[in-house]
């Protein structure tokens, strides 16, 4: 993989936590009615990403040297 490509630590943790986000949103609007608390937590979890991750890289969990 190319050097910098985003395979640190940090950043797979935020990709991790925006997915499992993402999952939440989804499994929410597929059911019958919509669970819109289930659809916001999962939307609040995907947004948390980002800042966690920028709290990761201030840590030193985003250099690709392991």
């Amino acid at each position: 993989m190319a050097a910098g490509h985003g395979n640190t630590p940090a950043a797979w943790t935020a990709v991790s936590i925006a997915m499992l986000g993402f999952v939440v949103g989804s499994v929410a609007l597929l059911q019958v009615p919509t669970q819109m608390t289930l659809l916001w937590i999962g939307l609040i979890v995907a947004t948390l990403a980002f800042p966690l991750f920028l709290v990761l890289s201030k840590l030193g969990f985003h250099s690709s040297e392991h």
